[in-house]
């Protein structure tokens, strides 16, 4: 009796430590790694040799993780997250100007109760400053900064002109 006649145990070894690791990873190699083994096994079961079981499992191996794991990966990740993260949630919020907002400054609170340092969205279209009590829209989150312009101005129903927040 010859080792090579025990190497399915082997394979089943092999495929059972990459389908642990991929449990651990999930990023779907370690999957493909194991289905090309599982061919490596059918193809020893059938009677091929040593050689030709590793090359078989090598290449089987190579085309599933070039071929069908990246579209693989597209479609599980085409149906992402869509609730919004904290920052999404800022852009369009109102707010009102605490301390005076600059080309590259200010303080705003936003609707939500948080402060935040801001600064003007775009200093050509608002000729200098916004100063405290102005309402204002986030624009974009720039790191720790919002960016700000002025909230739309819509009539009152009293005739009177107000801002609005969105």
């Amino acid at each position: 009796m010859d080792i090579t006649s025990f190497a399915w145990i082997a394979w089943l070894v092999l495929i059972l430590i990459f389908v642990i690791i991929e449990m651990l990873t999930l990023d779907l190699v370690f999957l493909m790694m194991a289905v090309g083994s599982l061919g490596g096994l059918l193809s020893g079961l059938f009677g091929a040799p040593w050689w030709l079981q590793l090359i078989i499992a090598a290449i089987l191996s190579v085309v599933l993780l070039f071929g069908i794991r990246p579209p693989l990966l597209r479609a599980l990740k085409r149906g992402g997250d869509p609730a919004k993260s904290n920052v999404d949630r800022l852009i369009g919020m109102g707010g009102v100007v605490v301390s005076t907002v600059t080309r590259s400054t200010g303080l705003v609170k936003l609707q939500m109760g948080e402060t935040w340092t801001s600064r003007l969205a775009n200093p050509d279209l608002v000729p200098g400053e916004l100063v405290p009590g102005e309402h204002v829209v986030v624009v974009s989150i720039e790191g720790a900064t919002a960016v700000v312009a002025p909230a739309p101005v819509s009539a009152g129903t009293d005739g009177l002109t107000e801002r609005i927040a969105p």
